[in-house]
């Protein structure tokens, strides 16, 4: 398939970005709880869901439309989850790096993967006559 090489090219500077983040600052640890406490509850919660969404796929009969299934309206979940996580653990630890590859992760990885379900549907429509 053919993908856009500006998406993936975001999405290469957005995973670098986001691992370099991850690993060079330490301002992600427990800390006591405060309102900020919500955004790493919720990036972990996000990260669960994305594991509940990998064991739909390997429970179910992977294909590629279960693959880019959307969960409870939230498109393309093994995309759009684990970006999320990573933004909000961002905005938990007062990292604009994280937070800045996070949405350049998000446009080039979310975006890929949009590219891929549509073209997947297309095809699905293509084979029906439609």
């Amino acid at each position: 398939e053919d993908e856009s090489r500006v998406l993936a090219l975001l999405e290469k500077v957005g995973q670098v970005g986001c691992t370099c983040a991850a690993l060079i600052f330490r301002d992600y640890n427990l800390r006591p709880f405060s309102p900020w406490s919500l955004f790493l509850i919720l990036s972990f919660l996000l990260m669960i869901l994305y594991e509940i969404v990998w064991i739909r796929y390997f429970c179910g009969d992977r294909t590629t439309a279960s693959f880019y299934r959307p969960l409870w309206g939230i498109p393309v979940p093994l995309a759009s989850l684990p970006v999320a996580a990573f933004l909000l653990l961002g905005i938990y630890g007062r990292v604009i790096w994280l937070t800045a590859a996070s949405v350049i992760l998000g446009i080039g990885h979310i975006g890929i993967h949009l590219q891929h379900a549509r073209s997947g549907s297309l095809l699905k429509h293509r084979r029906k006559g439609k």
